[in-house]
């Protein structure tokens, strides 16, 4: 942020510039010189270099930046221009109160591609209650004629508004008044304030209330703009990355530049106390790199760990973060307190969070830092299991939507639930809903009607069924497969919970290994198990089923003796395998949660290995289906890096399993791999901290 003009042309009585306790703009220059711009470019430049940025965003900033007057502006941004390398891209804004935009700065603008962001309140209720000239009068309808101007006729410059909130105000008016001047996006700000100078309030979440109030008709509205609080609320309780300094635990990356080239901390800070922002240095005898070492800098980046004790122990922090850092001053404790808005804050989270329907499972972050240092903790791959069971009810429940009634939907509906989510946990039930709603054309294959029958049976109930006949069967998961020759469907009929196929003339019932006292299904009935990337065998003999059996036995006394807290996590992630062709290896399948494809090796060592790292690749892909960990925001080059996850993150375990043979084994490789994967620059500050954990697990390890 670069302070172009210190000095206004309003006397807006809520500015954190002017009216809070730091007045250190008292003593600086009016201007920015055009040489110190240039050292800031040269700064910027170094930085950009240092750190292999190959973007950089910039605001100018103010006071009010259009004071300069278009030729001052124009020769401020060459210098920034031509100060950076030249494989480094400008991201240029400027934010202005409006009242002197006018086609002179608009065309100054758009030939160097500066974008422009304008404050306003609301309508001119709204924006009169703050904004106005010092003798009284009104900005209203200067700030609108500057709207108007960007909106018809520079559209490509236009970034957005940026409104204040007062609760005075009525929230549908403030709305409905930003929403009609088309913005690309609007930001609601809450006013600036601290313990030891709160904001107005009457109750204690009245900023929740009114905020919630507008979110319920943008809502309504089909969120016809951006607003970045709601929008930041949302993905970050979807997993996904904060979009504004005042929300999440995103570290930040704002520094500004004042206008005699002094570096200061974020400019909110300015309601703290006098001196607030100030870091001791300046563009003419400091690195940005150096001036990212300063404490108060630092502290701004270290997510959960630059918190209170409070706000750690909240269930909304990944989205709260602990609010605005300027807001949770108070003299005697400093920062290391929750938001003054801490209540309004997780009201209007949760308010959100039950508005959008957020899936239950949150994953907390204890249990995440279990699966991400390794084998994870029983409770951790729980919930992943209670995850995947929702989303699989969720995707059958579409299929269900997209077809229609059904008979088998009707018996589906006299059968106890949570028989029915059980019968739907099958891992294969998701490959199926998958297919069909990507071909919805496709003719029926039986398996909604197979699925009914199983969840009779086990209910103990008596009900009859026609079923669909594909390849000369009628496979039901779980069951077993019931040969049909020469038919297109057959009655299923289930009587007091046991089942008889009309015409059936061979029945192959599933087995199962029993592994530990865990009962593994071994899946070599299901025509969807063909998902692996080896071909799958077909049904195994007795003698070929007895030989997995020893095998399995021998690879999980092994685990147990050399790796033992892996076993309850095994029991509870892995309830199937699948038999596959080929060469010792194993394979797993993303929409297939809980199954694993095992092509049997000579020795139960491998076997092993085999079970840890496909187990892995499991677990990773259910923190993927519940948790944000790459960035969509970035290039196509994460799909590598999300490769080289899921490779790195199997290897975790096989190399924990080696290293503790006599010998041990190198963590070199696992250690490099996962290097590249923090220097990718594709992941979330929630994937970030997920590999940093697998990393001090090898830190560890090497110790």
């Amino acid at each position: 942020m670069l302070k172009v003009h210190s000095r206004c042309d309003l006397a807006c009585d809520h500015c954190y510039v002017y009216e809070h306790a730091d007045q250190s703009w008292r003593g600086k220059p009016v201007t920015m010189a055009v040489e110190t711009m240039a050292q800031v470019a040269a700064r910027i430049g170094e930085h950009a270099r240092s750190q292999g940025l190959d973007r950089v965003h910039a605001v100018l900033h103010g006071g009010e930046p259009l004071l300069c007057g278009p030729e001052r502006l124009s020769a401020l941004i060459r210098a920034l221009e031509s100060g950076l390398p030249g494989d480094c891209e400008l991201d240029l804004h400027i934010h202005t109160n409006g009242v002197l935009l006018d086609r002179r700065f608009c065309e100054l603008f758009r030939a160097h591609g500066v974008k422009v962001g304008i404050s306003l309140d609301g309508d001119r209720a709204a924006n009169d209650r703050h904004r106005r000239y010092r003798d009284g009068r009104s900005s209203f309808d200067k700030v609108a004629r500057a709207i108007e101007l960007l909106r018809t006729g520079y559209p490509d410059l236009y970034s957005g508004l940026l409104c204040t909130i007062d609760i005075r105000n009525d929230p549908i008016a403030v709305y409905d008044a930003l929403v009609s001047h088309d913005p690309p996006a609007i930001d609601l700000l809450l006013p600036h304030a601290t313990w030891d100078d709160p904001p107005f309030r009457a109750g204690e979440t009245d900023y929740a209330d009114w905020l919630a109030t507008i979110f319920d008709k943008w809502l309504a509205d089909g969120r016809p703009v951006p607003v970045r609080t709601f929008d930041s609320i949302i993905s970050t309780s979807q997993g996904g990355p904060a979009l504004t300094e005042s929300l999440g635990l995103e570290p930040s990356d704002l520094l500004v530049v004042e206008t005699d080239g002094t570096f200061e901390q974020a400019d909110s800070i300015k309601i703290a106390f006098d001196g607030a922002p100030e870091t001791g240095t300046d563009v003419f005898r400091h690195s940005i790199d150096q001036v990212a070492e300063h404490e108060g800098v630092a502290a701004r980046r270290r997510g959960r760990d630059g918190v209170s004790a409070t706000c750690r122990a909240c269930p909304v922090l990944e989205s709260c973060g602990g609010g605005l850092f300027a807001h949770r001053y108070r003299a005697g404790s400093g920062f290391d307190n929750p938001s003054v808005f801490c209540a309004d804050l997780k009201e209007l989270i949760e308010h959100v969070q039950r508005r959008i329907s957020v899936p239950r499972h949150i994953v907390p972050h204890a249990a995440l830092r279990s699966i991400a240092a390794g084998q994870g903790t029983v409770e951790a791959l729980t919930i992943l299991q209670r995850g995947q069971r929702s989303i699989r009810r969720a995707l059958i429940t579409a299929v269900r939507d997209q077809a229609g009634p059904s008979p088998e939907w009707d018996l589906l509906r006299r059968v106890e639930p949570a028989i029915v989510d059980d019968v739907f946990s099958h891992p294969y039930n998701r490959v199926w809903a998958v297919g069909r709603l990507r071909h919805p054309d496709r003719r029926d294959d039986g398996r909604l009607a197979a699925l009914a029958c199983v969840a009779a049976a086990r209910a103990g109930m008596s009900a009859a069924l026609r079923v669909p006949v594909r390849d000369g069967a009628v496979f039901l998961p779980t069951v077993g497969r019931y040969e049909v020759p020469d038919a297109v469907e057959t009655t299923v009929e289930i009587r007091s919970g046991e089942v008889t196929v009309e015409r059936a003339t061979a029945v192959r019932r599933v087995r199962f290994l029993d592994v530990g006292g865990h009962p593994l299904l071994v899946e070599d009935l299901d025509p969807l198990r063909d998902r692996h990337r080896r071909p799958v065998a077909g049904r195994l003999t007795d003698e070929q089923a007895g030989h997995w059996q020893v095998m399995f036995d021998a690879a999980w006394d092994l685990i147990a003796t050399r790796c033992p807290e892996y076993v309850p996590t095994l029991t509870v992630a892995l309830s199937t395998v699948v038999p596959v062709e080929g060469e010792p290896m194993g394979s797993s399948v993303r929409d297939a949660f809980g199954s694993v494809g095992v092509a049997l090796p000579p020795d139960p060592e491998t076997l092993c290995l085999l079970l840890l790292g496909e187990t892995q690749r499991m677990k990773l892909g259910g923190v993927l289906d519940m948790l944000q960990l790459f960035d969509d925001r970035t290039s196509t080059a994460s799909a590598d890096t999300e490769r080289l996850l899921f490779d790195s993150y199997a290897r975790l375990a096989i190399t924990d399993f080696r290293r503790r043979r006599p010998g041990g084994q190198t963590i070199t490789e696992a250690a490099t791999d996962v290097d590249v994967i923090l220097a990718s620059g594709s992941l979330t500050r929630l994937g970030r901290e997920f590999v940093e954990e697998m990393r001090g697990t090898l830190d560890a390890w090497s110790a």
